[in-house]
């Protein structure tokens, strides 16, 4: 007899398209922070100039640096390098190497470079891990590098 009108209920796609739409900006957003983000590691390089002694080393080629950390030391003033370098030659023992610390800012603008020479001798096959004290800390640093440059060789 006397039924209640049932309401309808217009189906409504902004909601859905609002919803769609602030998915999109925040994975967008996410993306964009993520790769602008600076990282906390350095990325290791072995280029530039050889090293003097026996004919055919390559310290370059040869000496890896498998990890690398820095750190402020107690003071709070100086760039503390924890180091571990491997010699991948079957032949040259490696020693003095030579080494280039490079500090960047956040907006990827060189703060400071120093060159310097770890006294440390590694035969072949070997990886030794070594700790030393670079340059007054640069402030801004976000991001660091070390790089082997050279070393004396001998077989």
């Amino acid at each position: 007899m006397f039924e209640s009108p049932q309401e309808q209920v217009p189906d409504n796609k902004v909601g859905v398209w609002i919803g769609v739409a602030i998915v999109v900006v925040i994975a967008v957003g996410l993306f964009y922070y993520v790769s602008r983000k600076p990282k906390s590691t350095a990325p290791v390089s072995t280029a530039s100039m050889g090293g003097a002694g026996a004919p055919g080393a390559d310290p370059t080629k040869d000496l890896r640096v498998v990890s690398v950390t820095m750190q402020k030391d107690d003071s709070g003033t100086t760039a503390e390098w924890l180091v571990d370098i491997k010699n991948d030659s079957p032949t040259y023992t490696y020693s003095n190497i030579g080494y280039e610390t490079t500090y960047l800012g956040a907006s990827q603008n060189v703060l400071s470079v120093n060159h310097g020479t770890i006294n440390l001798t590694i035969p072949p096959g070997e990886d030794q891990s070594t700790q030393f004290r670079d340059v007054l800390y640069p402030d801004g640093t976000s991001i660091y590098r070390l790089k082997v440059t050279g070393a004396s060789s001998s077989q």
